[in-house]
């Protein structure tokens, strides 16, 4: 079978994050004497329909990307590994590692984490619902996961904390389009483009605090809280240092199965760079583009699930805004909305969201979007994404 018949049979079969629980294969038991590994992942197809002012050639289905998760439990002791593989134009010309760390719980509220890992900046991995992200992400802020070591402890006052520090990025794994964006994570990266800086972040000290706070009515959750990322900025295209100063303030609701997360801060970076001071490049998904070094943020996100409808199963509609307001004069802010519906049943997952967005490299836009930005112009785009998990 061609490799292209094999990706539209791939993609029928299975027609990408906010996915159900499953169990996956699991080999021995947690209190065992060689602990439990547990195999899982997914295999998911891809449709889009783009309106970016021009018309568009490549509205089709297609596979899209395959994930395998590995999870290992003796003890106090856990490891996660998620690797994935992606396909642009051919079958995983893009892979790369995701989370590669092993952990220890040293009681019922304290645990010890190194590795490849989730930062814990904001009020969580993920600031919403959405699949495709918020232009948060691809500014680096949101979905961050980099290389080194968290604590984390949980109070008595239902305060939990976590300290971390992490020597550098996740690194560059396989690509076929830029040296050093062949990377999940947004991170700052050695520009293909011989004109700007080569960068890379190290010693990120990062800190979250989040508190939840009880109330009287009967269904509802509250959370609120606050982080603090602090890093130096290698410029070593002049062997200068840089910093990165962030903070983020966050607030949770839950009721019922309402769901309502607000999450607002401040981006600010010095990059030791004369000719380009107020941008630098960042890579991820084998593409590289310019992000203004100074900003305010915001992402705000509301989604319902309506549970175990007919033979469905879960659905769950929800809207989402995101905003990157640059301080620098004269550019022009990127904005990215969505409106989207999960839906699960048993081992299936469709996703559908429609994109609205403007000054954004990864809907119609160019290099320079989050920088000084591009047109304007809105773009549109719905992505129509099908999951089957094992």
């Amino acid at each position: 079978m061609k490799k292209n018949e094999l990706a539209l049979t791939l993609a029928c079969l299975t027609l990408t994050n906010i996915l159900p629980a499953h169990a996956g294969i699991s080999f021995g038991e947690t209190a065992g004497d060689y602990g439990q590994l547990t195999v899982s992942g997914y295999v998911r197809g891809n449709y889009q329909i783009k309106d970016y002012g021009t018309e568009a050639s490549d509205q089709k289905i297609r596979f899209d990307a395959a994930q395998l998760k590995l999870d290992y439990k003796k003890d106090q002791w856990f490891a996660h590994a998620e690797y994935r593989c992606f396909q642009y134009d051919q079958l995983c010309d893009f892979s790369t590692l995701i989370d590669g760390y092993v952990g220890y719980h040293l009681d019922e509220h304290q645990q010890l984490v190194l590795g490849v890992q989730p930062i814990a900046f904001g009020p969580g991995r993920f600031w919403g619902n959405s699949l495709y992200g918020s232009i948060n992400t691809t500014a680096g802020l949101e979905d961050v996961h980099n290389l080194g070591v968290n604590y984390q402890i949980k109070l008595p006052t239902v305060t939990t904390v976590d300290i971390g520090y992490f020597a550098t990025d996740g690194g560059h794994y396989s690509g076929q389009y830029t040296s050093d964006s062949g990377r999940y994570t947004a991170n700052y990266v050695h520009s293909d483009d011989p004109a700007q800086a080569n960068l890379q972040e190290k010693n990120m000290w990062i800190g979250r605090v989040a508190q939840d706070i009880p109330l009287d009515f009967a269904g509802i959750t509250t959370q609120v809280g606050a982080s603090y990322w602090h890093s130096d900025i290698d410029n070593k295209t002049v062997n200068q240092t840089g910093q990165r100063k962030a903070w983020a303030v966050f607030g949770k609701v839950n009721y019922g199965d309402l769901n309502f997360t607000l999450t607002s801060g401040k981006n600010e970076v010095t990059n030791k760079d004369i000719v380009n001071p107020d941008a630098s490049v960042m890579g991820s998904y084998d593409s590289e583009y310019e992000v203004a070094n100074k900003a305010t943020y915001y992402t705000v996100d509301a989604g319902y699930t309506f549970k175990n409808v007919s033979t469905i199963g879960n659905i769950t509609p929800y809207v989402m805004h995101s905003k990157y307001d640059k301080d620098l004069a004269g550019a022009k802010d990127s904005i990215r909305n969505i409106l989207g519906v999960a839906i699960d049943h048993k081992q299936l997952s469709l996703l559908a969201e429609y994109i609205i967005s403007k000054n954004d490299p990864f809907i119609g836009g160019t290099s320079a979007s989050l920088a000084t930005g591009d047109d304007g112009e809105w773009n549109k785009m719905l992505n129509l994404t099908l999951f089957y998990n094992f």
